[in-house]
């Protein structure tokens, strides 16, 4: 199983095979189509994260110790970005997920391609995935 630092590094391999930054968007927007839908029953005011412009569902279940996530976004290049993070993030362990700074958002001129709002909301995704991983690490402590 590839490490966090060698997923984000793979990701950064394959936007920098793009200049223009329209392939880049279509390259989300294929990323986040690819991914499998949310089960409806997931779809709940619990699951949807504060600060995204669109509606962002993200489930995380704790599977073996790893934890694993799914979401789904009603707007397709939050659904990318989206999809971008459970690629680095999902499977892995409470501690990799909170020892591992993302690096790749800023490699692939993620942010500064963003709106105000939709870079808000990639803050608030990456932080209720670390919340996840500290409740789950927590939980773990306490068994």
């Amino acid at each position: 199983m590839s490490t966090i630092k060698e997923k984000q590094d793979e990701i950064i391999e394959e936007f920098s095979a793009f200049d223009d930054w329209m392939d880049r968007y279509q390259l989300l927007i294929d990323l986040g189509s690819e991914q499998e839908p949310l089960d409806e029953k997931y779809k709940t005011d619990n699951n949807l994260i504060e600060g995204c412009q669109s509606r962002v569902w993200l489930q995380a279940d704790f599977v073996d110790g790893k934890v694993v996530f799914r979401a789904e976004s009603d707007a397709l290049i939050v659904k990318g970005i989206v999809s971008l993070l459970i690629k680095v993030y999902s499977g892995h362990s409470p501690e990799e997920i909170l020892d591992n700074e993302l690096y790749f958002v800023e490699a692939i001129g993620l942010r500064e391609h963003l709106s105000p709002t939709r870079s808000n909301g990639l803050v608030a995704m990456i932080k209720q995935m670390r919340l996840y991983a500290m409740a789950f690490k927590v939980k773990m402590a306490q068994e």
